[in-house]
């Protein structure tokens, strides 16, 4: 039996945060103190930058007209540039002061696997979704309103990504076996302890390793915000349940495998860079910037 001062312990349903075994329950906090506005904001502007350059490197090396097109024959060699760049593109992104501060997650699959391993609030994956696809989509009409006609050429189609030729049986294998690899391999080496900082260099190489080999297949999409922001503008949802399902199901797969095999304490956070400069939302560790 309890007196009035000595409750059982309780949790707040939106920080998680616990009072102490026979005193008065925490002070719930409000709602709007728990948000993040600058990481959601962060997210989408990172996202909107990737789609701006997916439809840049796109245009340059695909369109007929581009002089880079004229020169590089070979479309082998254009997808392996386009790869190169995308995945530099990625690398730059995780490793700026807003992905550092983010996580850069880029992708609705990553924050879903995360929130699955326990490594983001619901509140904060919530926001995280809605501003990621937001995000997106804006670097796509952003990327319309700079590029204009040339975006729409049926060699750019806003750089789309949908089935190839050899049809949606064989996309949707591919978009498993790369989000599976990618997710297994970010979860292997961002909680190594010695090569977590290497992280965002290793997602940008496969990043570039997939678009060469695997794109001709599915188009290496892995991100269903990503797809969704070039299938806006240019109405082409073609596959895109596809996108919407398999590049989650394969990431949450991937990180149950993780857990078999390494157990759920072994994933320490879910930023892809956790310098130690940058203040953490998900962990709570303060950074030394501001120092």
């Amino acid at each position: 039996m309890t007196t009035p001062l000595q409750v059982d312990e309780t949790e707040t349903s939106v920080t998680g945060l616990r009072s102490e075994p026979g005193t008065r329950p925490v002070e719930r906090p409000s709602l709007t103190r728990t948000l993040h506005w600058p990481e959601y904001a962060m997210e989408a502007a990172l996202l909107a930058l990737f789609m701006l350059s997916a439809c840049a490197f796109t245009v340059v090396l695909q369109l007929p007209d581009s002089a880079v097109r004229q020169a590089i024959t070979s479309s082998i060699l254009r997808r392996a540039l386009t790869g190169i760049a995308m995945g530099v593109t990625a690398i730059v992104l995780i490793y700026s002061p807003w992905g550092q501060r983010s996580g850069a997650h880029l992708n609705p699959s990553v924050t879903l696997t995360f929130l699955r391993l326990g490594k983001i609030k619901a509140i904060d994956a919530s926001f995280y979704f809605l501003f990621q696809f937001a995000g997106a989509a804006i670097g796509v009409f952003v990327a319309a309103a700079a590029l204009g006609s040339r975006i729409a050429d049926p060699t750019v189609q806003y750089a789309a990504t949908y089935p190839g030729a050899t049809g949606p049986a064989v996309a949707s294998l591919g978009e498993f076996v790369i989000s599976f690899l990618q997710m297994t391999i970010v979860l292997s080496v961002t909680n190594h302890p010695t090569l977590n900082r290497l992280t965002g260099l290793v997602a940008g190489l496969m990043v570039a390793i997939y678009i060469a080999i695997e794109s001709p297949y599915s188009g290496m999409s892995m991100n269903p915000a990503r797809t969704f922001g070039s299938a806006l503008p240019s109405g082409i949802w073609h596959g895109f349940l596809i996108y919407l399902l398999v590049p989650p199901t394969a990431m949450l797969a991937a990180a149950q495998v993780f857990i078999w095999q390494r157990g759920k304490p072994a994933v320490v956070c879910c930023k892809l860079d956790h310098t130690p400069a940058r203040d953490c939302i998900f962990c709570g560790m303060k950074g030394t910037a501001h120092e």
